[in-house]
């Protein structure tokens, strides 16, 4: 209440609660596109749209009715469809039928995030202003329940595409309850003298947010920490189309597939040319393989392979670059804008393909006269980057590569000085942040999703086109033209593009490190006895262990194997280089593969969800009284003594009081105790003869002590018993410590 004039005029909280709450839902769904436009380009300008919505809701909401309102939003939606579509490469357009869109949305729906739309920033600009507009147009009508359903519908998109992580959801639904509960008390005059109702319903609303997934594939994670490290192909060669960078990983030793070919080589499985500052994406439709695929435009040799899956696997492993695929699996194959094949089913033991490659063979002399002539559509889609990475990043690449003068040059000098620079090792923090710029200035050591992200970053700040790829190393050789690939060959490297010849591999991550530590990996699975760690055809001879310490943590050797031009170009041959050493890194005897770290304290995401939780329950019982009574219950169940008899009867009889209007009814105003007591008794309440008669003995005690002579010691100690006794035969829980 707030005096104004010598009279009491009540100031409402509700509108300002209401406001406050559409504040953070505007803010959940908008800070999603927001991040979309900072991982593409763009951010100006959605910031200049979000505005200029809210300028447009401010300016119409006193003075256009709501029908006209839902026009406008209809009217801004198809503006921006089409501004989208505008954008679009001729190639994506061509994909564009009423069935893909159909099927887009759906996917859109249901787990497809907005960053591997092709127009992602455009997307984004062109979503926002519908729901902001139309949101803050209800809420200066004080239609705060609509306002708050338009505002959830769009980050209700948000969360089902899987871009919303677990906070910003607890964010936009707390704010969305809170309007709503603001609105529902502000019309039924309960005031804010309900908050315990809201504390309840919110707490209830971010629970049920952040432990339920909605649809398969959204990107919430669990809310009951990992209880082991994920492995290394699991990070990134299950990733599908978004390899997230993680912390610690382990390795798997498991065979996953065999591979007869002429020539060892890296096979490619999945290709990633959007950069997020914490992961990769994969952008663009694929389309179903037809039997043509494209090449390299330069020189290449053909490279034919015959794979068979040795166990369930859910990609196809292919050299680079793959044009023609045989076998059974053609017909559940798709073909990615990236020029790589996955399969639509998982591949089962003994599932075998053939896939023929044209593997580029140009020389570093043909390389460095490749020039910089690029393609727009190569300099469009792998030039991105995040408008948020830092300048030190870019001047740390100018001042590593800047001197150079062909960018083969300067992807060699930026590959040795990361190869130079950083350890390796598995056992790595969390990330939280950009990671080229982690990994550049705040880390000393890492693996090669780390390596491989940085070059990328590195170059595409030189104006140099790169990309990020995933798959396996060499494996293990087992005959002349034979192979047994591992799961912890699989391994992550760059690409770069080069006029006139095509896409080329560089690994920037140590090679030594990884084939020291591989050797450790299988010779412990081997020893302890692991399943399928190896085939009956393959060496199982177990391999020596550093130090001869099976197990043991192994450090990267002070000088590692560098994976120079030479050996880059030695695998564009077909040879061997040290390039191609298998992914490794620090291991701990961990026992079997599914073996991890011992649970840890839950996330801090965990701790906090779980206390908001606790403040809902407790907000809820105290609505219902149960709090109350809870807190009466707990304070009876033990008794001090106050050294003056009269008063530890009188203690114990409230004691009795206590429970009996717990358990029957509370006694009526002008009631005394002994007509309480005999209305009990003569209800059918007090039936046990033991409580009865316990029940009258503190009555009697009570009556003596209040309106009678007092009651000795002795007497106070039996009341204080007694009451004891009737407390805990009315505690099951306590019952047994009696």
């Amino acid at each position: 209440m707030t005096e104004t004039s010598g009279s009491l005029r009540r100031v409402p909280a509700e509108p300002a609660l209401a406001t406050l709450g559409l504040l953070a839902l505007t803010w959940s769904y908008a800070s999603v596109l927001w991040h979309v436009t900072d991982v593409v380009g763009g951010r100006t300008a959605f910031v200049g749209v979000v505005i200029a919505s809210l300028a447009l809701a401010a300016l119409v909401g006193r003075y256009v009715d709501v029908r006209v309102a839902f026009v406008l939003t209809i009217g801004l939606l198809i503006l921006g469809s089409v501004a989208y579509l505008a954008t679009l490469p001729r190639s994506q357009l061509e994909l564009l039928t009423g069935e893909r869109i159909l099927k887009d949305t759906i996917a859109l729906l249901t787990g497809l995030s907005i960053l591997r739309l092709v127009g992602a920033g455009i997307w984004a600009i062109a979503v926002v202003p519908g729901p902001v507009f139309l949101s803050w147009y209800l809420a200066i009508r004080r239609r705060y329940v609509a306002a708050a359903a338009a505002g959830s519908v769009a980050l209700g998109l948000v969360v089902l595409t899987g871009d919303a992580s677990g906070t910003t959801t607890i964010v936009g639904v707390a704010g969305a309850t809170t309007a709503v509960a603001a609105d529902t008390f502000d019309r039924h005059g309960a005031g804010t003298t309900q908050v315990d109702v809201l504390t309840a319903l919110v707490a209830a609303m971010v629970v049920f947010s952040a432990t339920l997934s909605v649809v398969p594939g959204a990107a919430g994670s669990p809310i009951l920490p990992n209880r082991g490290s994920p492995t290394v192909e699991g990070s990134i060669v299950d990733a599908q189309d978004r390899v997230e960078i993680v912390g610690s990983i382990r390795l798997s030793p498991k065979v996953r597939f065999t591979i007869e070919s002429p020539q060892s080589d890296y096979w490619r499985t999945a290709v990633y040319d959007r950069y997020t500052s914490d992961g990769w994406v994969r952008t663009g439709n694929t389309r179903p393989y037809d039997g043509q695929l494209r090449g390299p435009p330069g020189p290449a040799d053909r490279l034919e392979q015959v794979v068979t899956a040795e166990d369930e696997v859910a990609v196809l492993p292919a050299a680079a670059e793959p044009v023609r695929l045989d076998g059974e699996v053609t017909d559940r194959t798709l073909v990615t804008p990236q020029g790589t094949i996955k399969p639509t089913t998982t591949l089962e033991a003994g599932d075998t393909y053939t896939v023929m490659s044209r593997v580029p063979n140009a020389t570093s002399d043909r390389l460095r006269a490749a020039g910089t002539d690029y393609p727009s559509q190569v300099t469009d889609q792998y030039l991105q980057l995040p408008d948020s990475t830092t300048d030190r990043v870019r001047e740390r690449a100018e001042s590593v590569a800047g001197d150079e003068i062909t960018p083969y040059d300067k992807a060699v000098a930026i590959e040795e000085y990361l190869e130079s620079e950083k350890e390796y090792s598995l056992s790595v923090p969390a990330p939280s942040g950009d990671i080229a710029d982690l990994f550049l200035f705040e880390m000393d050591a890492g693996y090669c999703t780390y390596y491989a992200t940085t070059m990328v970053v590195m170059l595409r700040s030189q104006g140099i086109p790169a990309r990020f790829v995933t798959g396996y190393t060499a494996g293990e050789q087992v005959g002349n033209d034979s192979y047994v690939v591992r799961g912890l060959d699989s391994h992550a490297w760059v690409e770069v593009y080069f006029p006139d010849v095509g896409w080329v591999r560089f690994d920037p991550t140590p090679g030594g490190p990884r084939q020291t530590a591989e050797s450790a990996r299988l010779t412990e699975a081997r020893q302890s006895g692991e399943e399928n760690v190896d085939l009956t055809t393959s060496n199982a001879t177990a391999a020596p262990v550093p130090d001869g310490n099976s197990g043991t943590e192994i450090a990267p050797s002070p000088t590692t194997e560098s994976s120079s031009p030479a050996g880059n170009q030695s695998a564009v041959n077909g040879t061997l280089g040290p390039a191609q050493n298998p992914e490794m890194g620090v291991v701990t005897s961990t026992g079997t593969e599914d073996s991890g770290p011992l649970p840890g304290l839950p996330s801090w995401r965990a701790l906090s969800v779980g206390l908001v939780g606790l403040l809902g329950i407790a907000a809820g019982a105290h609505r219902t009284g149960k709090l109350t009574r809870m807190r009466q219950l707990l304070a009876i169940q033990r008794q001090r003594r106050s050294g003056d008899p009269d008063i530890d009867v009188s203690r114990a009889h409230r004691r009795l009081s206590v429970l009996l209007e717990r358990e029957y009814r509370a006694r009526d105003p002008g009631e005394t105790p002994r007509a309480y007591h005999q209305s009990l008794v003569e209800a059918g309440l007090l039936v046990e003869d033991s409580r009865r008669r316990d029940a009258r003995r503190l009555l009697e005690l009570y009556e003596r002590a209040q309106y009678g002579p007092g009651v000795t010691p002795v007497e106070a100690d039996e009341a204080v018993t007694t009451a004891d006794r009737l407390v805990r035969s009315a505690t099951p829980i306590l019952r047994r410590f009696g």
